[in-house]
């Protein structure tokens, strides 16, 4: 089953996709199954802002776009997928997208 969510950022959106992708990052805000995987890959298209991880034996997966916003922010698009019957995923994504809100904000005031 899958879940979404949908929110806007006040900052640019490369900065977004930077810190949604940094690997140092991710950890701050990619739900526990992906980010307790003991193995996980990710693509990542950083010319179209999109990237997906997946855990390598197919169980759950992430996949995140991230476009322009209003007044130079950004619109960030989370979209979950698990093996389960999907129940709470949405709350689940939401949940990750105020974590990635927090992450890009700690990243702004550090840098």
């Amino acid at each position: 089953m899958s879940g979404q969510a949908a929110r806007g950022m006040s900052a640019p959106p490369e900065v977004v996709f930077s810190t949604a992708t940094d690997p140092d990052r991710s950890s701050a805000w990619l739900p526990e199954p992906l980010r307790a995987a003991g193995e996980q890959r990710s693509q990542v298209d950083a010319a179209e802002l999109h990237a997906r991880w997946n855990e390598t034996d197919g169980g759950w997966a992430a996949e995140i776009r991230v476009e322009p916003g209003p007044g130079g922010g950004a619109r960030v698009r989370l979209d979950l997928h698990d093996g389960s019957d999907g129940s709470g995923l949405d709350e689940l994504a939401e949940e990750s997208l105020a974590n990635l809100a927090d992450a890009v904000a700690d990243n702004l005031t550090a840098g």
